[in-house]
């Protein structure tokens, strides 16, 4: 082989062993980064993975806040109107957080099947719910009527 052909081949073998070091550094950062979205009937379910950080997110219950008298701890239930999930967390919620309104959590299902989360997000105005619990609670509310018909069907 030529010397200038090797040299060449040298450096195109060079530049795709770094091309794909960099790729796959790449896929590895983006991996770990990842926040998946789980409603409350996947979590129940138990599709969600415990110790990884997710997001979960529904309507927060009526009468399920449950806030700490001595520290800033709140516990309350988020449902998608199928199951319900119990969020601990330990921080100020944001002034738009009531019982009755759409949030998203980001945190870890702990092996107790409780979400632990690190932070809480509510929606921004009274017309706003993020797309994913929008998405969840529609699914939520056509499994029900499947079950609905479906027990009507039976008991006729």
């Amino acid at each position: 082989m030529h010397p200038i052909r090797k040299k060449r081949l040298t450096i195109v073998l060079f530049l795709l062993a770094g091309l794909a070091v960099a790729v796959g550094l790449t896929t590895y950062a983006l991996r770990q980064n990842i926040n998946l979205f789980y409603d409350p009937t996947q979590i129940a379910a138990g599709e969600a993975p415990a110790d990884v950080r997710i997001r979960a997110g529904g309507m927060v219950e009526e009468g399920s806040v449950l806030r700490d008298t001595e520290s800033l701890k709140v516990a309350f239930r988020v449902t998608d109107f199928t199951e319900s999930v119990t969020v601990e967390y330990v921080g100020i919620l944001p002034d738009l957080f009531a019982e009755g309104q759409g949030i998203v959590a980001m945190g870890r299902l702990d092996s107790e099947g409780v979400f632990v989360a690190d932070q809480v997000l509510a929606k921004h105005d009274e017309n706003y719910m993020p797309p994913e619990v929008a998405y969840a609670l529609e699914k939520a509310s056509e499994s029900r009527d499947v079950v609905a018909e479906a027990t009507e069907t039976l008991t006729n």
